[in-house]
């Protein structure tokens, strides 16, 4: 019944930082659209940015800054990840780490954005 995810809210306190990190820290791109609608775009999907005081009309019972929990497969290996974050003065908070996925096993570090939603990176694990 169900094919894939469209896009996921994100509820911000502080939309400066968010569009911020999403976009220097985790190259997302920032699209405008609507009358003053931001969304945080990679690859075939986005983040809709609800910041405070935004209403929606239709909306989730009571969205909350930091209630999410996100995996994200990455784009080049870990290691490189781990790198960037550095560069980033971006804290791990912990990994490397195997788990599952969805998919297969993957192996992830544990990141904070700025709102305090747990952020997954992963790449595949080697079946070598």
């Amino acid at each position: 019944m169900l094919k894939s995810i469209d896009h996921i809210v994100l509820a911000t306190r502080d939309l400066d930082r968010c569009v911020d990190f999403y976009t220097r820290v985790l190259g997302m791109t920032l699209e405008r659209y609507g009358e003053g609608r931001l969304a945080l775009k990679f690859g075939d999907q986005k983040f809709n940015i609800h910041p405070p005081g935004f209403d929606a009309g239709i909306k989730a019972r009571t969205p909350t800054p930091g209630s999410l929990d996100l995996c994200f497969l990455a784009d080049r290996p870990l290691d490189e990840i781990i790198a960037h974050l550095a560069s980033h003065h971006v804290a791990i908070e912990e990994g490397p780490v195997v788990r599952t996925g969805a998919r297969f096993a993957i192996r992830s570090v544990y990141i904070r954005d700025p709102d305090e939603n747990l952020i997954e990176i992963a790449e595949a694990v080697s079946s070598d």
